[in-house]
């Protein structure tokens, strides 16, 4: 492999005015253009082994699945292996793999582990995190990533992702896709932590916060020689699940990251100007198996909540608290209870001191005691719920209350009640446009 400082062209596409989405033979025209551009590059002028790193089947509005399928046609001499993004994710199942990536075969798929399939790049000196956190944190962080990305067998590295509101880091993707994705226990509950104690309504929504600016130290500081490039979109979903590429960037620089923030605010906020009384969300069970993924509907709707509101959350795919067995035993045993006493449990208690990722989840996933949130899962009982802070209901009083099969995405009219539906919270974020402009100020 040819290790030297190699960068790609920057490429960025917009849809035509008028235009629902970027054509898929426009998206395969700049694909072809930078694996060409990275085979020219190379001493043989041969690409032979590429990796892919794609995210996994809870982000299927990121248009990855046919840009993998593209890629995969691209590259048909060369030897692809592809890594999904898990973070602690679990790991995608023959059935999802089948159904999101169709032509990759199951032995060219690898499994990250964050646990013990990672390598140590360097340390994020703790005078940096006490500087970006305005001294909320004081701790160094190595900067792990995955075993399968370093991989000097690789002559290409292709990230692939959704620029989309993100809880933890402010807008999802390009970095945190690789140092959060297919990085190690440090990386993760650092940059988790880190986020809930800066303020995850004071990041969401926005490209420059403590968590990306430790992204980026990482990406300039321990991958420069990475033959890299990222394939970054920004979508919208139909009502009939149609996903639409609004804008699509490939290339490596943080430039190119902040024109798609741009797009993504353009695209994927919804400003209200009332806040709302009543929310329900619809989870997608094939998307949404745990609360770890499924609190989206908390985080992304939290600052559009109105004071002693209520979010019914609708999740007939949940049957766990977390991705990962040891998480889903931290949330059962200690709860979504706030950052206050998030902060107690983290002083006292050594096993979620050691576990920083679910502390911040745990804060992330409560409203403070401003408004009520009653979740109707399809695989937990009412004393698991209720045991997590959580009202419960049932899903049969559910369809009666709520029947979302009626409902339209947005405000509706119904039984006397103004009722706010959203029928996929991975969309976007949702924000009362005062108090969204009042943050950013």
């Amino acid at each position: 492999m040819n290790t030297s400082y190699w960068r790609p062209e920057e490429r960025f596409l917009t849809a035509a005015a008028g235009a629902p989405a970027i054509p898929d033979d426009e998206i395969r025209e700049m694909l072809a253009a930078v694996l060409a551009e990275r085979a020219a590059a190379l001493e043989d002028g041969q690409l032979r082994r590429v990796l892919l790193v794609p995210p996994d089947i809870t982000r299927l509005n990121a248009y990855a699945g046919p840009i993998v399928t593209m890629l995969w046609e691209l590259l048909p001499e060369a030897e692809v292996d592809v890594l999904p993004a898990l973070g602690t994710h679990v790991p995608m199942t023959d059935a999802e793999r089948e159904f999101m990536y169709p032509t990759v075969p199951a032995e060219r798929m690898l499994v990250h582990d964050w646990r013990t399939g990672t390598r140590n790049l360097g340390t994020v000196p703790a005078e940096l995190i006490l500087e970006w956190s305005e001294g909320r944190m004081n701790s160094s962080v190595e900067v792990e990533l995955s075993n399968y990305v370093l991989d000097p067998k690789y002559d290409l590295v292709i990230s692939i992702g959704q620029i989309v509101p993100h809880e933890v880091v402010g807008m999802a993707n390009y970095s945190k896709n690789l140092f959060v994705g297919c990085g190690g226990r440090q990386m993760i509950n650092v940059s988790h932590y880190l986020g809930a104690l800066y303020g995850m309504e004071r990041m969401m929504g926005r490209g420059d916060t403590p968590v990306r600016r430790l992204l980026d130290y990482a990406e300039e500081n321990c991958i420069a020689e990475l033959p890299l490039v990222y394939v970054l979109t920004v979508t919208t979903t139909d009502p009939d699940e149609t996903v639409r590429v609004r804008s699509l960037g490939v290339g490596r620089s943080r430039a190119l990251f902040d024109k798609l923030v741009a797009e993504s605010q353009r695209w994927n906020l919804d400003l209200l100007e009332e806040p709302i009384d009543t929310c329900v969300v619809y989870l997608k069970p094939e998307e949404f198996r745990t609360t770890w993924v499924g609190n989206k509907s908390i985080y992304r709707t939290r600052m559009a909540m109105a004071d002693d509101g209520d979010l019914i959350i609708i999740a007939p795919g949940v049957a766990h608290f977390g991705e990962d067995e040891g998480n889903d035993v931290l949330i059962g045993r200690y709860g979504y209870v706030g950052a206050d006493r998030v902060a107690e449990l983290v002083a006292t208690k050594p096993d979620l001191a050691d576990a920083l990722g679910v502390a911040a989840h745990l804060v992330h996933g409560s409203s403070e005691g401003r408004f009520r949130i009653t979740y109707v899962p399809g695989g937990l009982s009412r004393e698991q719920v209720e045991g997590v802070g959580f009202n419960y209901m049932a899903p049969e009083e559910a369809q009666e209350l709520y029947p979302i099969d009626q409902f339209q995405d947005g405000w509706n009219d119904w039984n006397g009640r103004r009722i706010f539906y959203i029928s996929n919270p991975a969309l976007g974020l949702w924000a009362l446009r005062a108090k969204f402009e009042e943050v950013s100020e």
